[in-house]
């Protein structure tokens, strides 16, 4: 190869590790903030949450799915944000792997939530009425629940009967919240004071005579409505996150060996190439203990090949 194929060929190489390298580093970046907003959020919301756990079971609470997604988030992404500082390898498979198994996990959770849509729905009614039981006492699912209401104009989970599953709404119940609803399930006009007894003796009564007092549409198929009406911009966002899942990790990791020349002639640029270069075909056993080994002792630094001048 010409002295000045080769110094070109080496300066694409360059190119295109340093950008892939940028862009690996941005998305695990931003992801790792984002999962240590995650974490924290979770870890206050269980403190003020404390002893009540209203719905189905612990791992179905807000502040449990919060602190675990966090979690997962934080460490994923510091593992990638890590691997692509340091150029390893080994830290570079293992975000790449545990990328693929997360994005298996969210398809076949996508697939099954659509196969059993109606019993999906079905669960997310049952939890959100075991909540409307303990509304008051718990007050994660109340901000929760309140401001789902609010933003998405909706009342109860099925419908806004769904009320009174509380004692305090029962229409059985004494006191001047008997068979009403919370104010955030009211009509609101913005230039009127908030009247907190708006939804005064409306659960006993029938849709069409409520419906401009209180939203009379349940929480869930709100929810599911406004999916289907902002698509678009779900499927963006759903794109954001999974192709890079796909793509990145194992992008950057053939970038590190360029086709066509030897894995230490690529190595020889002023760049911090030396971690975990020899990565050949080897049996499943001896692969997991040599990046094990990688990461406790560190990567014997690859032979540096002269490039021929001719």
């Amino acid at each position: 190869m010409p002295r000045g194929d080769s110094e070109q060929v080496r300066y694409c190489a360059r190119l295109s590790y340093l950008w892939l390298k940028f862009s690996l580093i941005v998305y695990s970046t931003v992801f790792w903030l984002i999962g240590a907003l995650v974490l924290s959020v979770g870890i206050y919301a269980e403190v003020e949450r404390q002893k009540y756990k209203t719905l189905e079971s612990a791992f179905l609470a807000p502040a449990i799915i919060l602190i675990l997604l966090g979690v997962i988030m934080f460490i994923v992404s510091f593992i990638g944000v890590l691997a692509s500082l340091r150029d390893n390898l080994c830290l570079l498979q293992a975000f790449m792997y545990i990328l693929g198994i997360c994005l298996i996990i969210e398809l076949i959770g996508g697939v099954v939530a659509l196969i059993f849509r109606n019993q999906t729905i079905d669960l997310l009614n049952d939890n959100i009425r075991r909540g409307i039981e303990n509304y008051y006492d718990d007050l994660d699912f109340k901000n929760i629940m309140d401001f789902v209401q609010k933003e998405f104009k909706c009342c109860g989970g099925e419908d806004y009967r769904d009320w009174s599953k509380n004692q305090y709404h029962d229409c059985n119940a004494p006191g001047p919240l008997a068979c009403g609803v919370p104010y955030t399930c009211c009509v609101r006009n913005t230039t009127e004071v908030i009247n907190t007894m708006c939804g005064y003796r409306t659960i006993d009564k029938e849709r069409l005579s409520v419906q401009d007092v209180i939203y009379v549409r349940g929480c869930t198929n709100a929810v599911l409505i406004w999916f289907m009406d902002n698509y678009t911009i779900m499927a963006g966002l759903l794109l954001g996150i999974l192709l890079p899942q796909l793509l990145r990790p194992k992008t950057l990791e053939s970038d590190l060996t360029v086709p066509g020349m030897h894995p230490a002639s690529a190595f020889a640029l002023p760049l911090p190439w030396r971690l975990c270069a020899q990565m050949s075909t080897r049996p499943a056993l001896g692969f997991i203990w040599s990046n094990v080994a990688c990461l406790v002792r560190g990567p014997r630094p690859p032979l540096i090949k002269r490039l021929s001048p001719s």
